[in-house]
């Protein structure tokens, strides 16, 4: 509950008594943290410096790179594809070029608007219901890494959303509306704490090592500082070096031969990934927006 002047509520009622014991010593811990934190941020921001104009663009390309890269799959393995939901997931010839078409076209087109910042809303739904009718006719639904993964891009998307909303909103009678402003608010909370699913994916997948737990703890530490907005910008650059570092190491399908059998899995996972590390590119250049620690701070 945000408060307002002399301690009430937003809504005029007086808001709950003094702060408890509790969130005193969370304040005290975070605002010990903070200096530390603030001085690696404005590292961070005057190394960024030339890049900033940039990130926005970079942030949507990246995000719907996963789409491109799979339109030109389907197209460069339309045969495997068609045969693979005819003989394997059981969807009548026809409906498999009808759906392999209508994917194709879908992604290309939204992933166009995305990029150019037209239609942003339109891309963004037709962008989620290329992720869903694929997760069905893939029959992927129930693959718990395909679920977070795909949680963390629309965690991106959604940060499209928040980047550039289109300011004419239409109006449906009887129906509350949002302001831009409100709308923004929650489309970059749900934005920032969808996009962190793919490091849950990635500590709970995989064969553990040394390095596997030390890069899971220092990314979990980032994926709670995104989730609360606790120096977000900062933490979410981390999660970005962690993710390229990773991406690059793992999924090099460059490496593989054009016949391994893991070379498409491994292209598959590097798009996916970067896709999320746009998501939260845009989220280094917006900030978490008002739901967070940070915008909280600044209001006291």
């Amino acid at each position: 509950m945000q408060r307002g002047p002399s301690g009430y509520g937003l809504g005029g009622a007086p808001a709950y008594g003094g702060p408890s014991n509790a969130e005193e010593s969370n304040d005290n811990l975070l605002d010990k943290i903070r200096p530390y934190t603030s001085k690696v941020e404005d590292a961070l921001d005057n190394l960024s410096e030339p890049l900033k104009p940039y990130l926005p663009a970079i942030g949507r390309f990246l995000i719907v790179v996963t789409f491109l890269e799979d339109a030109l799959r389907i197209i460069m393995q339309w045969s495997d594809q068609l045969l693979y939901l005819h003989d394997y997931r059981h969807i009548p010839y026809g409906l498999t070029h009808i759906f392999l078409i209508v994917n194709a076209t879908a992604m290309m087109i939204c992933s166009t608007f995305v990029i150019a910042r037209k239609h942003s809303d339109y891309a963004v739904a037709g962008l989620m219901g290329v992720v869903v009718t694929q997760a069905l006719g893939y029959g992927l639904i129930f693959d718990l890494n395909f679920f977070l993964r795909n949680l963390s891009v629309i965690g991106g998307l959604l940060m499209v959303l928040s980047d550039s909303w289109v300011r004419k909103t239409k109006a449906f009678a009887g129906l509350p509306q949002l302001d831009e402003k409100d709308r923004k608010m929650y489309f970059q909370l749900a934005g920032r704490v969808l996009l962190i699913f793919l490091f849950i994916g990635f500590v709970f997948t995989g064969q553990w090592s040394v390095w596997r737990v030390l890069v899971s703890l220092l990314g979990a530490g980032a994926c709670v500082m995104v989730v609360v907005g606790f120096k977000a910008k900062f933490s979410a650059t981390l999660l970005v070096v962690i993710l390229s570092i990773f991406n690059l190491f793992v999924n090099n399908f460059w490496t593989l031969h054009e016949h391994h059998p893991h070379k498409d899995f491994a292209k598959y996972d590097f798009f996916q990934i970067l896709s999320i590390v746009g998501g939260l590119l845009l989220l280094v250049n917006s900030g978490p927006g008002q739901f967070s620690i940070d915008e909280k701070k600044k209001v006291y």
